[in-house]
Protein backbone atom coordinates (compact mmCIF):
# COMPACT_ATOMS: atom_id res chain seq x y z
CA UNK A 1 0.00 0.00 0.00
CA UNK A 2 1.22 3.52 -0.82
CA UNK A 3 2.66 5.16 2.28
CA UNK A 4 1.61 8.80 2.42
CA UNK A 5 2.46 9.27 6.07
CA UNK A 6 5.14 11.95 5.57
CA UNK A 7 6.79 13.54 8.56
CA UNK A 8 6.42 17.27 8.94
CA UNK A 9 10.00 17.70 7.75
CA UNK A 10 9.34 15.74 4.56
CA UNK A 11 6.18 17.71 3.92
CA UNK A 12 8.02 20.98 4.53
CA UNK A 13 10.71 19.91 2.06
CA UNK A 14 8.05 19.16 -0.57
CA UNK A 15 6.51 22.57 0.10
CA UNK A 16 9.88 24.20 -0.57
CA UNK A 17 10.32 22.18 -3.77
CA UNK A 18 6.91 23.19 -5.10
CA UNK A 19 7.59 26.80 -4.14
CA UNK A 20 10.93 26.86 -5.98
CA UNK A 21 9.34 25.29 -9.05
CA UNK A 22 6.56 27.89 -8.96
CA UNK A 23 9.11 30.73 -8.89
CA UNK A 24 10.97 29.19 -11.83
CA UNK A 25 7.80 28.81 -13.86
CA UNK A 26 6.77 32.41 -13.22
CA UNK A 27 10.13 33.72 -14.36
CA UNK A 28 10.06 31.70 -17.55
CA UNK A 29 7.59 31.86 -20.41
CA UNK A 30 7.07 28.14 -20.81
CA UNK A 31 5.09 25.62 -18.81
CA UNK A 32 2.75 28.32 -17.46
CA UNK A 33 -0.02 25.74 -17.35
CA UNK A 34 1.80 24.05 -14.47
CA UNK A 35 1.54 27.17 -12.28
CA UNK A 36 -1.92 26.42 -10.76
CA UNK A 37 -0.87 22.85 -9.90
CA UNK A 38 2.39 23.95 -8.28
CA UNK A 39 0.65 26.66 -6.26
CA UNK A 40 -2.11 24.40 -4.95
CA UNK A 41 0.25 21.47 -4.30
CA UNK A 42 2.60 23.69 -2.33
CA UNK A 43 -0.28 25.02 -0.25
CA UNK A 44 -1.55 21.52 0.54
CA UNK A 45 1.93 20.29 1.50
CA UNK A 46 2.46 23.31 3.74
CA UNK A 47 -0.76 22.71 5.63
CA UNK A 48 0.04 19.00 5.87
CA UNK A 49 3.45 19.81 7.35
CA UNK A 50 1.83 22.00 9.99
CA UNK A 51 -0.72 19.26 10.73
CA UNK A 52 2.01 16.65 11.22
CA UNK A 53 3.99 19.02 13.42
CA UNK A 54 0.96 19.50 15.66
CA UNK A 55 0.49 15.73 15.81
CA UNK A 56 4.12 15.14 16.79
CA UNK A 57 4.01 17.75 19.54
CA UNK A 58 0.75 16.40 20.94
CA UNK A 59 2.18 12.90 21.49
CA UNK A 60 4.42 14.19 24.27
CA UNK A 61 1.61 15.92 26.17
CA UNK A 62 -1.10 13.31 26.59
CA UNK A 63 -1.55 13.86 30.31
CA UNK A 64 -1.86 17.63 29.92
CA UNK A 65 -4.26 17.11 26.99
CA UNK A 66 -6.57 15.02 29.17
CA UNK A 67 -6.55 17.74 31.82
CA UNK A 68 -7.47 20.41 29.27
CA UNK A 69 -10.30 18.25 27.95
CA UNK A 70 -11.68 17.78 31.44
CA UNK A 71 -11.46 21.52 32.05
CA UNK A 72 -13.50 22.27 28.91
CA UNK A 73 -16.12 19.71 29.96
CA UNK A 74 -16.44 21.19 33.45
CA UNK A 75 -16.58 24.75 32.07
CA UNK A 76 -19.47 23.81 29.80
CA UNK A 77 -21.37 22.25 32.69
CA UNK A 78 -20.75 25.35 34.81
CA UNK A 79 -22.26 27.46 32.00
CA UNK A 80 -25.29 25.12 31.76
CA UNK A 81 -24.41 24.10 28.20
CA UNK A 82 -26.37 21.00 27.13
CA UNK A 83 -24.33 17.85 27.64
CA UNK A 84 -22.70 16.10 24.67
CA UNK A 85 -23.39 12.85 26.49
CA UNK A 86 -27.13 13.38 26.06
CA UNK A 87 -26.67 13.36 22.27
CA UNK A 88 -24.60 10.18 22.41
CA UNK A 89 -27.04 8.46 24.77
CA UNK A 90 -29.78 9.10 22.23
CA UNK A 91 -28.04 7.14 19.45
CA UNK A 92 -26.37 4.33 21.43
CA UNK A 93 -29.47 2.08 21.37
CA UNK A 94 -29.45 2.34 17.54
CA UNK A 95 -26.33 0.63 16.12
CA UNK A 96 -27.06 1.65 12.53
CA UNK A 97 -27.24 5.32 13.47
CA UNK A 98 -24.02 5.02 15.47
CA UNK A 99 -22.19 3.37 12.58
CA UNK A 100 -23.58 5.95 10.16
CA UNK A 101 -22.31 8.77 12.38
CA UNK A 102 -18.89 7.11 12.60
CA UNK A 103 -18.77 6.71 8.83
CA UNK A 104 -19.83 10.30 8.22
CA UNK A 105 -17.17 11.59 10.59
CA UNK A 106 -14.55 9.40 8.93
CA UNK A 107 -15.27 9.97 5.24
CA UNK A 108 -17.16 13.21 4.60
CA UNK A 109 -14.63 15.62 6.12
CA UNK A 110 -12.05 15.50 3.33
CA UNK A 111 -14.44 14.25 0.66
CA UNK A 112 -16.83 17.20 0.91
CA UNK A 113 -14.03 19.77 0.97
CA UNK A 114 -12.25 18.18 -2.00
CA UNK A 115 -15.51 18.08 -3.95
CA UNK A 116 -16.17 21.75 -3.17
CA UNK A 117 -12.72 22.94 -4.27
CA UNK A 118 -12.82 20.88 -7.48
CA UNK A 119 -16.30 22.21 -8.27
CA UNK A 120 -15.20 25.80 -7.70
CA UNK A 121 -12.03 25.33 -9.77
CA UNK A 122 -13.89 23.84 -12.73
CA UNK A 123 -17.17 25.77 -12.67
CA UNK A 124 -16.59 28.98 -10.69
CA UNK A 125 -12.96 29.92 -11.22
CA UNK A 126 -13.71 33.58 -10.45
CA UNK A 127 -14.41 32.83 -6.77
CA UNK A 128 -12.15 29.81 -6.35
CA UNK A 129 -9.16 31.79 -5.05
CA UNK A 130 -11.26 33.56 -2.41
CA UNK A 131 -12.72 30.40 -0.90
CA UNK A 132 -9.51 28.38 -1.22
CA UNK A 133 -7.67 31.11 0.64
CA UNK A 134 -10.38 31.18 3.31
CA UNK A 135 -10.03 27.43 3.83
CA UNK A 136 -6.23 27.70 4.01
CA UNK A 137 -6.26 30.60 6.48
CA UNK A 138 -8.83 28.95 8.73
CA UNK A 139 -7.00 25.61 8.70
CA UNK A 140 -3.67 27.26 9.47
CA UNK A 141 -5.19 29.03 12.49
CA UNK A 142 -6.66 25.77 13.76
CA UNK A 143 -3.40 23.89 13.36
CA UNK A 144 -1.48 26.57 15.22
CA UNK A 145 -3.96 26.36 18.11
CA UNK A 146 -3.75 22.56 18.03
CA UNK A 147 -0.06 22.79 18.84
CA UNK A 148 -1.52 22.84 22.38
CA UNK A 149 -3.09 19.34 22.54
CA UNK A 150 -6.61 18.84 23.90
CA UNK A 151 -8.16 15.40 24.39
CA UNK A 152 -11.67 14.79 22.99
CA UNK A 153 -14.51 13.82 25.36
CA UNK A 154 -14.31 10.14 24.35
CA UNK A 155 -10.82 10.00 25.91
CA UNK A 156 -11.75 11.80 29.15
CA UNK A 157 -13.20 9.20 31.51
CA UNK A 158 -14.99 11.74 33.69
CA UNK A 159 -17.32 12.63 30.81
CA UNK A 160 -18.88 9.17 30.76
CA UNK A 161 -18.76 9.09 26.94
CA UNK A 162 -17.51 6.12 24.96
CA UNK A 163 -15.51 5.82 21.75
CA UNK A 164 -18.21 4.69 19.34
CA UNK A 165 -15.74 4.15 16.49
CA UNK A 166 -13.66 1.73 18.59
CA UNK A 167 -16.80 -0.15 19.66
CA UNK A 168 -17.73 -0.88 16.03
CA UNK A 169 -14.21 -1.15 14.61
CA UNK A 170 -14.45 2.09 12.64
CA UNK A 171 -11.78 4.17 14.36
CA UNK A 172 -10.21 6.75 12.07
CA UNK A 173 -7.32 7.10 14.50
CA UNK A 174 -5.80 3.78 13.55
CA UNK A 175 -3.15 4.21 10.88
CA UNK A 176 -4.87 3.48 7.60
CA UNK A 177 -3.98 4.10 3.94
CA UNK A 178 -0.74 5.75 4.96
CA UNK A 179 -2.33 8.41 7.18
CA UNK A 180 -2.16 8.71 10.95
CA UNK A 181 -4.71 11.13 12.37
CA UNK A 182 -4.01 13.24 15.43
CA UNK A 183 -6.30 12.12 18.26
CA UNK A 184 -5.43 15.04 20.56
CA UNK A 185 -6.56 17.88 18.30
CA UNK A 186 -10.07 18.43 19.58
CA UNK A 187 -9.81 22.21 19.98
CA UNK A 188 -10.87 23.77 17.66
CA UNK A 189 -12.90 21.49 15.40
CA UNK A 190 -11.61 21.58 11.82
CA UNK A 191 -14.55 19.34 10.91
CA UNK A 192 -17.09 21.96 11.95
CA UNK A 193 -15.10 24.85 10.53
CA UNK A 194 -14.78 23.25 7.12
CA UNK A 195 -18.46 22.32 7.17
CA UNK A 196 -19.39 25.95 7.91
CA UNK A 197 -17.17 27.20 5.07
CA UNK A 198 -18.76 24.69 2.71
CA UNK A 199 -22.21 25.79 3.85
CA UNK A 200 -21.47 29.49 3.29
CA UNK A 201 -19.74 28.94 -0.04
CA UNK A 202 -22.48 26.75 -1.48
CA UNK A 203 -25.13 29.20 -0.26
CA UNK A 204 -23.36 32.09 -2.02
CA UNK A 205 -22.37 30.34 -5.25
CA UNK A 206 -24.78 27.50 -5.98
CA UNK A 207 -28.24 28.02 -7.51
CA UNK A 208 -31.25 27.94 -5.21
CA UNK A 209 -32.21 24.23 -5.47
CA UNK A 210 -28.70 23.15 -4.39
CA UNK A 211 -27.66 25.78 -1.87
CA UNK A 212 -29.35 23.92 1.00
CA UNK A 213 -26.94 20.98 0.65
CA UNK A 214 -24.25 22.95 2.44
CA UNK A 215 -26.54 23.60 5.41
CA UNK A 216 -27.48 19.91 5.59
CA UNK A 217 -23.79 18.94 5.56
CA UNK A 218 -22.97 21.42 8.34
CA UNK A 219 -25.80 20.14 10.54
CA UNK A 220 -24.88 16.49 9.90
CA UNK A 221 -21.23 17.20 10.69
CA UNK A 222 -22.10 18.91 13.98
CA UNK A 223 -24.27 15.97 15.00
CA UNK A 224 -21.65 13.39 14.00
CA UNK A 225 -18.68 14.95 15.79
CA UNK A 226 -20.62 15.38 19.04
CA UNK A 227 -22.49 12.06 19.02
CA UNK A 228 -19.31 10.07 18.38
CA UNK A 229 -17.52 11.77 21.27
CA UNK A 230 -14.87 13.44 19.11
CA UNK A 231 -15.60 17.06 19.97
CA UNK A 232 -17.06 19.35 22.60
CA UNK A 233 -19.60 22.04 21.79
CA UNK A 234 -16.85 24.53 22.61
CA UNK A 235 -14.70 23.15 19.79
CA UNK A 236 -17.38 24.03 17.30
CA UNK A 237 -17.94 27.46 18.81
CA UNK A 238 -14.26 28.38 18.55
CA UNK A 239 -14.18 27.06 14.97
CA UNK A 240 -17.17 29.24 14.06
CA UNK A 241 -15.45 32.30 15.53
CA UNK A 242 -12.33 31.58 13.48
CA UNK A 243 -14.43 31.26 10.32
CA UNK A 244 -16.03 34.66 10.96
CA UNK A 245 -12.65 36.25 11.69
CA UNK A 246 -11.16 34.77 8.52
CA UNK A 247 -13.95 35.98 6.23
CA UNK A 248 -14.02 39.41 7.91
CA UNK A 249 -10.26 39.79 7.43
CA UNK A 250 -10.59 38.89 3.75
CA UNK A 251 -13.37 41.46 3.29
CA UNK A 252 -11.26 44.12 5.01
CA UNK A 253 -8.26 43.42 2.78
CA UNK A 254 -10.42 43.65 -0.35
CA UNK A 255 -11.77 47.05 0.72
CA UNK A 256 -8.42 48.59 1.59
CA UNK A 257 -7.46 49.69 -1.98
CA UNK A 258 -10.83 51.38 -2.50
CA UNK A 259 -10.60 53.07 0.90
CA UNK A 260 -7.11 54.39 0.12
CA UNK A 261 -8.33 55.79 -3.20
CA UNK A 262 -11.09 57.74 -1.42
CA UNK A 263 -8.73 59.41 1.08
CA UNK A 264 -8.27 63.17 0.39
CA UNK A 265 -4.49 62.92 0.41
CA UNK A 266 -4.20 59.82 -1.74
CA UNK A 267 -2.60 59.91 -5.17
CA UNK A 268 -5.75 58.71 -6.94
CA UNK A 269 -7.96 61.28 -5.25
CA UNK A 270 -5.47 64.11 -6.00
CA UNK A 271 -5.23 63.12 -9.66
CA UNK A 272 -9.01 62.99 -10.04
CA UNK A 273 -9.43 66.38 -8.36
CA UNK A 274 -6.76 67.90 -10.62
CA UNK A 275 -8.48 66.60 -13.74
CA UNK A 276 -11.79 68.13 -12.74
CA UNK A 277 -10.22 71.41 -11.62
CA UNK A 278 -8.42 71.93 -14.93
CA UNK A 279 -11.43 71.00 -17.02
CA UNK A 280 -12.73 73.97 -19.04
CA UNK A 281 -15.91 74.39 -21.07
CA UNK A 282 -15.40 74.83 -24.81
CA UNK A 283 -18.24 75.60 -27.26
CA UNK A 284 -20.83 74.07 -24.97
CA UNK A 285 -18.68 70.97 -24.32
CA UNK A 286 -16.81 70.21 -21.12
CA UNK A 287 -13.78 67.89 -21.40
CA UNK A 288 -12.76 65.87 -18.31
CA UNK A 289 -10.05 63.28 -18.52
CA UNK A 290 -10.25 63.12 -22.31
CA UNK A 291 -14.02 62.48 -22.41
CA UNK A 292 -16.55 64.98 -23.78
CA UNK A 293 -19.70 65.69 -21.84
CA UNK A 294 -22.17 67.83 -23.79
CA UNK A 295 -24.02 70.54 -21.90
CA UNK A 296 -27.65 70.96 -22.85
CA UNK A 297 -28.20 74.00 -25.10
CA UNK A 298 -31.04 75.26 -22.95
CA UNK A 299 -28.87 75.19 -19.85
CA UNK A 300 -26.07 77.02 -21.66
CA UNK A 301 -28.49 79.70 -22.85
CA UNK A 302 -29.89 80.15 -19.40
CA UNK A 303 -26.46 80.60 -17.89
CA UNK A 304 -25.51 83.10 -20.61
CA UNK A 305 -28.72 85.09 -20.08
CA UNK A 306 -28.16 85.21 -16.32
CA UNK A 307 -24.64 86.51 -16.86
CA UNK A 308 -25.81 89.31 -19.22
CA UNK A 309 -28.54 90.41 -16.84
CA UNK A 310 -26.04 90.53 -14.01
CA UNK A 311 -23.65 92.66 -16.03
CA UNK A 312 -26.48 95.07 -16.97
CA UNK A 313 -27.50 95.43 -13.36
CA UNK A 314 -23.92 96.19 -12.39
CA UNK A 315 -23.73 98.95 -15.00
CA UNK A 316 -27.00 100.48 -13.86
CA UNK A 317 -25.85 100.36 -10.26
CA UNK A 318 -22.64 102.08 -11.20
CA UNK A 319 -24.59 104.80 -13.07
CA UNK A 320 -26.93 105.38 -10.12
CA UNK A 321 -24.04 105.94 -7.78
CA UNK A 322 -22.64 108.91 -9.75
CA UNK A 323 -22.74 112.34 -8.06
CA UNK A 324 -25.37 115.02 -9.11
CA UNK A 325 -22.59 117.27 -10.41
CA UNK A 326 -21.34 114.57 -12.71
CA UNK A 327 -24.85 113.91 -14.03
CA UNK A 328 -25.36 117.70 -14.75
CA UNK A 329 -22.11 117.82 -16.71
CA UNK A 330 -23.37 114.92 -18.84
Amino acid sequence: MLDLDWTWREAAAMTAIFGAALVAVRRGRRARRAEPFLREAGLVCGLYALWQLAADLSQSGTYAALGRGAWIWNAERALDVPSERAVQDWILPHPLIVQAANLYYDTMHFTAMAALLIWLFLRHRDVYAHWRTAVALFTAQCLLIQLIPVAPPRMVTSTGMIDTAVRYGQSVYDESAGFHADALSAMPSVHIGWALLICMCVWCVAPRPWRYLGAVHAAATLFAVVATGNHYWADGFVAAVLVVVTLAAQALVRRMPAARAELPGSADATAAAGEIEHAAPLDGVTRVNGHSHEIAEAETARLTGDKRRTEGADREGAGGSRSPARREEE
